[in-house]
């Protein structure tokens, strides 16, 4: 049985909290908030034990896997103390994206995990749902040949006007890791931003890819979607034939060179994806069974590498529009995040 706690315990935390109790293998042993009364309503309704200290909770419960589900500027900067001291307790650890908003974070995270020798996982949960790893296993097979083009489009309503760079650093984790999951590291990246009519952050954004394989690909994203539209779209095409992946988990049909029929990977309300939070239920019960599976930390799916090199794209587009659409180097960006607009 894998002893689980939770760290931060809004909505998201309720989720983690939720599936770790659904699952057979977990007990969700102690959840943990700095405000007392989210932590004790939480205790209550998933009969774990309730803390505001994360020092306190480590020392008191034995635990196998934390979550940390804090959140903070651009969804992320609240993260790094709290996954810190988890790893340094030797805990496997799962961190909400993103992992950071800021690089130099991110970066002493995946450091001290991998010297600690824990797994550390990232919230990557697109990539995890069952239509998507259909894809991932038709390029892996070479069903797809050699990889030309990846497109996505990720797309949501969020009046958040925080700072000019949320829309990019809260939302995008999920665009580049799903990007990188079916086409490889990213080299190069372009882009080009620019905002809705009364909004001050970059709300809408048009970012090129070019990929280490040699591939391209574009990200069409947006803050700037409300109303009852799909979210998200990905196409990747090789000289074998093209993929498209509607809606995260909806429908997966590929279209093969030279032959009329298709193939078509659907989501069964029987035993897919129910909703939207269920691709928290993948993820989290992926990173349950590779800890039952003993997979070693540099093995893990949506790692905290991963999550890294995700954020370092973001910051490569940050930069690009800084530098008015020119193209930027991914192994080049620092790991001193850029703060403020200009």
């Amino acid at each position: 049985m894998i002893k689980a706690a939770v760290i931060g315990l809004n909505h998201i935390g309720l989720i983690h909290c939720g599936v770790y109790s659904d699952n057979p293998d977990v007990r969700l042993v102690a959840v943990c908030d700095l405000r007392g009364d989210l932590a004790e309503r939480a205790a209550e309704r998933f009969h774990a034990k309730a803390y505001t200290s994360v020092p306190e909770m480590l020392a008191a419960e034995e635990i196998d896997l934390v979550s940390v589900a804090t959140g903070g500027l651009e969804n992320g900067s609240h993260h790094r103390e709290p996954a810190l001291q988890a790893i340094e307790a030797g805990k496997d650890v799962l961190i909400e994206k993103p992992i950071s908003n800021r690089l130099r974070e991110a970066k002493e995270m995946v450091e001290a995990a991998g010297r600690k020798g824990v797994r550390l996982a990232c919230n990557l949960n697109h990539r995890f749902v069952p239509a998507a790893l259909k894809a991932k296993s038709w390029i892996d097979k070479g069903d797809l040949g050699t990889l030309l083009f990846l497109n996505m489009r990720l797309t949501i309503g969020n009046p958040n006007e925080s700072t000019p760079w949320i829309h990019l650093r809260a939302l995008h984790p999920h665009s580049f890791d799903v990007l990188r999951y079916f086409g490889g590291d990213v080299s190069r990246v372009q882009s080009f931003l620019t905002r809705a009519p009364g909004r001050s952050v970059w709300s809408t954004a048009s970012i090129n890819l070019e990929f280490a394989s040699g591939a391209v690909g574009h990200l069409t994203g947006s803050y700037d979607m409300f109303g009852g539209h799909p979210i998200e779209h990905c196409e990747a095409a090789g000289t074998g034939g093209r993929f498209v992946l509607d809606n995260v988990y909806e429908r997966l049909t590929f279209y093969p060179k030279d032959r009329e029929e298709l193939r078509v990977f659907r989501n069964s309300i029987m035993s897919g994806a129910r909703g939207f939070h269920d691709t928290f239920r993948y993820r989290l019960n992926a990173f349950v069974q590779e800890i039952k599976d003993d997979v070693p930390p540099d093995r893990i799916a949506g790692s905290g590498a991963d999550a890294l090199a995700v954020q370092r794209i973001i910051e490569a587009a940050i930069l690009s529009h800084r530098e008015n659409g020119s193209p930027v180097r991914v192994d080049e960006v620092g790991d001193d995040t850029p703060e403020g607009e200009e």
